[in-house]
């Protein structure tokens, strides 16, 4: 049995992010300006457990 994809399936598998999708006002649109404000958020403030060089505070085994 042969399942029938429907006409303009493939146009939404390969959408990405643009900046005129805060603009407007469709949902994938909207899910997209949406994801990429949260996937910014999340880069801009980095890692909650980041392990910095300390030197001063190195000790030799």
């Amino acid at each position: 049995m042969d399942k029938k994809v429907p006409n303009g399936s493939t146009k939404l598998a390969g959408r990405t992010y643009d900046t005129s999708d805060y603009q407007k006002k469709d949902s994938l649109s909207n899910g997209l300006a949406t994801t990429h404000e949260q996937v910014s958020d999340t880069y801009m403030e980095g890692e909650i457990g980041a392990v910095t060089d300390d030197k001063a505070n190195v000790t030799k085994k």
